[in-house]
């Protein structure tokens, strides 16, 4: 079975950084420079994604869709959790919140000096952005745990 991968239009950015730190392949409209519909659809269908979106219309002419109520991300996370989808941090980072890239461990000496000692580093293969389990980390597994 693959894992899913998911496209998020324009008014699900916030989404989008939960769901890459849970390690899903997520897409996000805005950082693909897609704010219409029809390119929007074209990329789901050509990357095999679903899209998760807030517009009744847009989820309708999707092949795979979800569509999302709630404006706030604790709702939206709770949509997603009753639509099936596993929400959880896994044991190690997997993907770049900031760009979607796939992370690599990295040695601590390699790492620049905002990176705590005692952290364990984790680079993006594509932006080249630094990432450890932090305080954000811990924020977003604190969200996670409320639902």
């Amino acid at each position: 079975m693959t894992e899913r991968r998911f496209i998020l239009d324009v008014m699900l950015g916030k989404l989008a950084t939960f769901l890459r730190m849970c390690g899903y392949d997520t897409a996000y409209a805005l950082d693909r420079g897609l704010e219409a519909d029809e390119p929007i659809l074209r990329l789901a269908a050509s990357e095999d994604r679903t899209l998760l979106t807030r517009d009744e219309q847009l989820a309708a002419r999707a092949a795979d869709a979800i569509l999302l109520t709630e404006r706030g991300i604790e709702g939206q996370l709770r949509e997603l959790q009753a639509a099936g989808v596993a929400l959880s941090l896994p044991a190690r980072p997997r993907r770049c919140s900031n760009c979607n890239g796939e992370l690599e461990p990295a040695d601590a000496d390699e790492a620049p000096a905002h990176v705590p000692d005692d952290a364990e580093p984790y680079r993006c293969r594509d932006c080249g952005q630094w990432f450890w389990k932090g305080s954000h980390w811990d924020a977003v597994r604190e969200t996670l745990s409320r639902l």
